[in-house]
């Protein structure tokens, strides 16, 4: 059994690991992509060809003609949640089957949101600049989280441990999301409520077709002027245009962000450099127990598919016809 591994020999190190890396190959042959840069459509059929099973990073696509031009190929297994540039129904045409790991990250996307509001609120990252600068600070009043309401927009698995860790700071809890119920002592509102009420509106909400743009002109018109908006789920839920509209005519006090439309799901520079603004180059599940939580989920994976299971995370199982020979078999 042969994997490829498409990460670059940085993203491999700070997104696999040593020690995964370790583990996948005691179990298989593993190629690495040693290029780098990510690798093309066309990249990928090559430095693939000889490979059963692709591990692959966020930022190699999976788009139609990778499964027809990979005939050996098993399955197309992406180390991280995000799959949306993977073709997931033309892999299921060719017998492919498509996994997702498990958001390892939640704990360390929560400290990062944690982080935000106390920098939003007592103007951290302002006072270092203007330190580093030679100058002195204005002194501004702070907004303490203690007795203050957060506003959280998806109650997925962030959501739900942000709102604990929140909770737990003494902090009121407003949740909104169409498909999950909040348990008390939170309180679940409507879309439209959570933004007029909360001073922090936190957005966690899935990227799908259906919230692209969710943070509109209309949405932060909603926000109090006193209120910040902090974005750790994808770019593409904000109306970038909007937001920089916001922020520069006062609609709202501030915003934090760690992703954005920028490559790789980055900030945008131009929102980012914004005086108001706190940015971060995409960080929240960069920590050593979140990388490596979602690299060993792909070991785990590895080991399922050697042993003819439907691994976790499956997206597909129902067209995987291309399944390889068992191991013990």
């Amino acid at each position: 059994m042969k994997v490829f591994l498409t990460h670059t020999p940085a993203t491999r190190e700070r997104y696999y690991g040593p020690r995964a890396l370790a583990e996948l190959r005691a179990m298989a042959e593993v190629i690495l992509h040693e290029g780098e840069e990510p690798l093309t459509p066309q990249g990928l059929i090559a430095a693939a060809a000889e490979a059963d099973l692709i591990v692959a990073d966020r930022l190699t696509a999976g788009p139609a003609e990778v499964f027809p031009g990979l005939p050996r190929l098993s399955a197309f297994l992406r180390c991280a949640v995000d799959i949306r540039n993977i073709d997931t129904a033309a892999a299921g045409r060719a017998g492919v089957l498509v996994t997702h790991a498990f958001p390892g990250f939640v704990a360390s996307v929560t400290e990062l949101a944690i982080g935000f509001m106390v920098d939003l609120s007592r103007g951290i990252s302002r006072a270092a600049r203007d330190y580093h600068a030679g100058l002195m600070p204005e002194v501004r009043m702070g907004r303490q989280l203690s007795g203050s309401r957060i506003g959280i927009i998806g109650y997925g698995a962030i959501g739900r441990n942000l709102a604990t860790v929140a909770a737990a700071l003494g902090m009121e809890v407003l949740v909104a999301d169409p498909f999950a119920t909040a348990e008390a002592p939170y309180r679940q509102v409507g879309f439209e409520t959570l933004l007029e009420e909360a001073d922090y509106v936190v957005c966690l909400a899935v990227a799908t077709e259906a919230t692209e743009n969710l943070i509109d002109a209309v949405a932060l018109r909603r926000m109090r002027r006193d209120a910040v908006f902090i974005n750790l789920s994808r770019g593409n839920l904000v109306d970038e245009a909007a937001l920089a509209t916001a922020l520069r005519e006062g609609w709202i006090a501030g915003a934090a962000m760690d992703v954005g439309r920028a490559t790789d799901q980055m900030p945008s520079p131009a929102l980012a450099a914004m005086p108001n603004v706190i940015a971060t180059p995409h960080i929240g599940g960069l920590t050593p127990p979140a990388i490596e939580a979602q690299a060993f989920d792909t070991v785990r994976q590895v080991r399922a598919i050697l042993a003819g299971e439907i691994p976790p995370g499956a997206v597909n199982p129902e067209n995987w016809s291309r399944r390889p020979a068992r191991e013990d078999a």
